[in-house]
Order: C-alpha cells, then structure tokens, then sequence
C-alpha cells in the first residue's frame, strides 16, 4: 500500500512540470492588461521559469545525488507551492516575475527528483510499464491543469494561481509517506563537476543533444502552429486547441502501450520511429494548405514524443553509475528547457524573413539530421548490459586511482 502511495505521489507530481508555464496562458492578455505591461514583458511570466530550470538544474541534480530523493523533493514541491500560488496576492509585475523564477527552483527540483526515483523503483518491464505511465501523466497534466485554468481565469486571473497549491499537499505526503531510507544515492559515491561527468561518459552528449531538440520542435509548433492555422482560415480558440490534444491524446496513447512496445522494439528503433514521426510531421507541416493533414502532423508529433521521453529518460539515467543519477538527470532539464528558449531565436527570424511553413521545413531537415545520426550509432538498452554498469564501475575506480597517484 505504501509503494502504490508512493507511486500515486511521483505521478502527480510528474504533472506539475508542465503546467508551470501552461495554466498561465489562457490568462496572459488578462494580466497584460491588468498590470500595464507589454507583450515582450507578458512573455516573460511564461519564459521566467524555464531559465530558472535550466540555471539550477545541475545544482539540484548534485543535492539529490549527495542527499537522496525524499527531502529534495518535498522541498521542491513545497517550494513549487509557495511560489507559484504566490501570484493569488502578487499585484505587481517585478513580484510576479520573481515568485516566477523562485517557481522555476521548485519544478527543477519536482523534474529531476521525480525522474530519479521512478527509475530506481523497479527495473525490466516493470519499468518500462512505470516510464510509460510517467510520460501519460505528464502528457495528461498538459491538457488537464490548463482547461482548469481557463475556468478559474474566469474569476480572476489570480485565482488561476490557486493550482500551484497542489504542490504543497503534495509536499507533505513526499514528507510523510516516501521513506527515510529512500532510493536516493549514496552521498559516497563519486561526485564531479558537470565538464567530468560529460567527459567520463560522452554518451551522455548524444541524449543531451537529443532533448535540446525536442524543446525545439515542441516550441515551434506551440508558438507558430497557431499562426499557421490562422492562415488556413482556423483562429477560433477552441478548434485551434484541438490540435494540441489530438498531439496530447497520441502521447498518452503510446504512454499506455509503452511496456508492451518495448517488449518487441529496442530503444535504437523507437529512437528512429521517433525521428520518422518528426520528420513526416514536419514535412507535412511545411508542404500542406488544408487543415486535415497539419491534423495529423500534430498526432504523428504526438506520437513521437510518446516514444522518446520514456526512452531518452532510462539512456540517461542509467548511463552513469547510480550514484551520479540525480547530476545526470537533472542535465536533460537544462536541455530541454534550454530548447524550448532558444525556440523562437532559431525559427523566428526565418519565419519572420520567408513563411511559417519554410521553418517547418527546416525543422523537417533537423529531424531528418536526427535520423541519419541514429541510423548510425549504435544504441545499447544500458538496463539489460550488464557490463554497463561494471565498466563503470572500473572507470571509477580507474579515475580513482589516477587520482591518488596524483596526490602522492
């Protein structure tokens, strides 16, 4: 029973990364309007956290690694909490953008503390079918937090804020129902600075590079998508959203089956089908004048991100020793994050200078990138190699003896 508790706990919480910046949008123009600020300012109460995020991530990594799971967590999401339903009194715009970045803290620390301990709760299928619902959480927090947003908005956009406070409840379960004794990592393992550890374990660039650009596509289908329907004759909100769910719905979809997905497909061919989905979506996306097919670029999107986020989660938590999870977690949030900024810098001013569907079709050129490079290298399942973690293991030894030869 306490397990299962856990469990409920590490899934809601995996729904609050994506709500931070989400619950805010259906009432942005409300508080443009309210405060007196410009759009470019507007934007910054949705863009604030997500600097946050990428700044602290590797701090936060190293305290899970030196002080386990259980007591970040709680702070994080107490923090997330605090912070974010601080806008239900918050009436001036420094104070919001401030309680923004202190927000920011506390999803990086939700992030990567989440992710830690789900993958060190079970291993083979189990796993699997564990990532699987992690990735239909998140997806589902997507579609969930934002709608509540929207009815709340109608009162007040204060008391959008409201829903931040589920982080605090939360905070206190971690607290009373996640053991002392957690599956946190042994502050006696090997610590190390970020260059170290990307130099002991190269592999770690490959994800990295990776989840930089999925912030990419996600972004620029967040931010440009709507602009391109509105040139197909779509800019009623309602059906504009319908897009997005049908990529949410796909997720969640492939979510569900991930366990029994992977019992027939390696990570090296999800990783590509991940890559074909991008590159047809894309394709599509830069080429089409109907809505029917951007319809389905956005489910063959969805559908790709299904498969990915499960995948790249295991590949980077299990390629560095256990010890040096919560450092190597905690980097993919600083990649991901750093993508979905750098977005609009990428796709903006080519959109800008030709069309909305010629950056598509650069992004369909990155995706197909993607795919050549991963029909290349060679993408072992780390969970089932044993001698992963014993090369490890000897590497750490092997630095450690280098270093107490140095001393002497």
């Amino acid at each position: 029973m306490r397990e299962r508790a856990e469990l409920v706990i590490m899934l809601s919480a995996s729904t609050l990364g994506v709500m931070a910046g989400a619950i805010v949008m259906p009432v942005l123009e409300v508080i443009r309007g309210d405060l007196g600020i410009s759009g470019t300012a507007a934007g910054f109460i949705i863009t604030a956290h997500g600097f946050a995020i990428a700044v602290v991530s590797p701090l936060i990594g190293r305290a899970i690694d030196r002080w386990g799971v259980r007591a970040p967590l709680a702070a994080g999401l107490l923090l997330y909490g605090t912070a974010g339903g601080a806008g239900l009194l918050i009436a001036s715009y420094p104070m919001l953008i401030a309680s923004r970045l202190l927000l920011g803290v506390g999803a990086a620390t939700v992030f990567s503390a989440t992710t830690v301990a789900m993958l060190t709760m079970a291993t083979g299928s189990r796993r699997d079918q564990l990532m699987g619902w992690r990735t239909t959480a998140t997806t589902a927090g997507g579609l969930i937090w934002p709608l509540l947003a929207g009815v709340l908005g109608g009162i007040s956009w204060h008391a959008t804020f409201a829903i931040y406070l589920v982080g605090i409840p939360l905070g206190v379960a971690t607290l009373v129902l996640m053991p002392r004794t957690d599956v946190a990592q042994s502050s006696s393992g090997p610590q190390g600075s970020v260059p170290e550890l990307l130099r002991r374990y190269p592999r770690l660039l490959v994800w990295y590079g990776l989840m930089v650009t999925t912030g990419l596509m996600m972004y620029s289908l967040a931010v440009f998508l709507p602009q391109r329907l509105a040139q197909l004759g779509i800019a009623a909100p309602i059906f504009v959203s319908m897009f997005m769910v049908v990529q949410a719905i796909a997720s969640i979809g492939v979510g569900l089956g991930y366990a029994r997905i992977r019992t027939y497909f390696g990570f090296s061919a999800l990783l590509r089908c991940t890559a074909c989905c991008w590159v047809a979506a894309f394709a599509i996306l830069g080429s089409v004048a109907h809505p029917v097919p951007v319809f389905i670029a956005s489910a063959l999107f969805g559908v790709g991100n299904g498969l990915l986020l499960p995948v790249i989660t295991v590949l980077i938590g299990e390629t560095p020793p256990p010890q040096r999870r919560g450092q190597a977690t905690a980097l993919s949030g600083t990649a991901m994050f750093t993508g979905q900024f750098g977005s609009p810098l990428v796709f903006g001013p080519l959109m800008a200078a030709t069309s909305i569907t010629g950056g598509y079709l650069l992004a369909a050129v990155i995706a197909a990138v993607v795919l050549a490079g991963l029909l290349v290298i060679r993408v072992d399942d780390p969970t089932r190699s044993g001698g992963s973690r014993a090369d490890d293991r000897a590497d750490d030894t092997a630095a450690g003896a280098v270093e107490s030869t140095r001393g002497s």
